[in-house]
């Protein structure tokens, strides 16, 4: 839901004020998707709006640039690309897409047609009808239903699982695998890390930061086995600003 849901930008205040909230069940118990859907609804349809504001912020303007190149090497590591040997996908989707920053800037560079899903429907306007976007999905991961006898070679979402419970991440892994072009296809999984011991609630758009381990653990829980991870290099960090580490998984059955 939204492209770079909750990219942090104050540092240790934050995580503290997070971590120490009162917590009547496990973070993700607290997740509202009422909430969550309300806070993009009212979030403007631009890269600022989609990463949160960060790009206003001084010295921050590059994150959407270097987040795009940190996606591209990564693909490039797994053999997807247009140079050096690399081969281009036929079917990608963009899982929580927002505005199709990165449909637009990294997935159809790489695939010749690509799908979408965004509840807000606002977000997508301008990706109807556009070379290369074939189906828009106007609803959340956790309600997408896909389309019949239509398999995906590169599956990717980023920075929206965190509206997700963990077991509607698993549901949605699950749901990813049955559409996965067998043998060949790959899910990517991009990330915000809690680095504080716990997953973080916040109660800005009703998200949760998970941990490292806890992602694994959901990753095992849907059948799927972990074949490459990486951390995002590159991020600007202005003190006391500073951005979660983001972290990149491809995910095989």
């Amino acid at each position: 839901m939204g492209d770079g849901s909750h990219l942090p930008h104050d540092g240790q205040n934050r995580e503290r004020r997070l971590s120490q909230r009162d917590k009547p069940t496990s973070p993700d118990g607290l997740i509202n998707s009422h909430a969550g859907r309300a806070y993009w609804e009212n979030a403007n349809a631009d890269v600022n709006g989609m990463l949160g504001g960060i790009p206003a912020f001084g010295g921050f303007s590059s994150v959407s640039r270097i987040d795009l190149q940190g996606s591209r090497t990564f693909l490039a590591r797994l053999g997807i690309g247009v140079k050096c040997g690399r081969k281009p996908v036929a079917s990608a989707l963009d899982g929580g897409a927002g505005i199709g920053r990165i449909t637009e800037g990294l997935l159809l560079r790489v695939a010749e047609q690509v799908d979408v899903i965004e509840p807000v429907s606002k977000f997508t306007d301008a990706l109807k009808g556009k070379n290369g976007v074939r189906n828009i999905f106007n609803v959340g991961l956790e309600e997408w239903k896909p389309i019949e006898g239509i398999a995906y070679d590169l599956i990717w979402t980023q920075w929206c699982l965190g509206h997700l419970t963990d077991e509607q991440v698993v549901q949605y892994l699950e749901l990813c695998k049955t559409v996965l072009r067998p043998d060949s296809g790959i899910i990517v999984i991009k990330e915000n890390l809690s680095t504080s011991g716990v997953d973080l609630f916040d109660d800005t758009d009703s998200s949760v930061t998970r941990q490292d381990e806890r992602f694994r653990s959901l990753f095992e829980k849907a059948g799927l086995k972990l074949v490459r991870a990486e951390v995002q290099r590159g991020f600007p960090e202005v003190p006391p600003r500073r951005l979660f580490p983001v972290s990149m998984y491809a995910l095989k059955p």
